[in-house]
């Protein structure tokens, strides 16, 4: 019998699926068994099937209702200063006389005392 318990020991041991699972599902298989283990320990589910309910709750009287607190606001006078009018001023058009204009029709030359008449140094410089 000890010679088949140690090769079925062996046998498990070299099968690389069932023995090596990876960190991952070790953790997970881990907080699986922590999760039954604490449904065993404190009597939750099917295992605390077996525990007497509990008995009759008495509650005591709710307290009697009690009127809210009376609020009373107090109104202060608030001062507004009357709005202040300001006669319109008025501001006499101010003319502002244009620039002096020349505006030269063609350019040449023009040699000296051959001014155009219709030039307004008319000859002269």
């Amino acid at each position: 019998m000890k010679k088949l318990t140690v090769c079925a020991i062996v046998l498990a041991l070299l099968v690389p699926g069932a023995a090596f699972a990876g960190s991952s599902t070790d953790a997970a298989l881990g907080l699986g068994a922590f999760a039954v283990f604490n449904q065993v320990i404190s009597g939750t589910g099917i295992f605390g099937a077996f525990q007497p309910a509990p008995g009759t709750v008495v509650l005591p009287a709710p307290p009697l209702p009690v009127a809210p607190p009376v609020v009373v606001r107090q109104y202060y006078p608030v001062y507004v200063q009357p709005p202040v009018y300001h006669a319109p001023v008025y501001y006499p058009p101010v003319y502002h006389a244009p620039t002096r204009v020349f505006v030269i029709k063609e350019r040449g030359f023009v040699p000296p005392g051959h001014a155009r008449k219709d030039h307004p140094s008319h000859g002269r410089r």
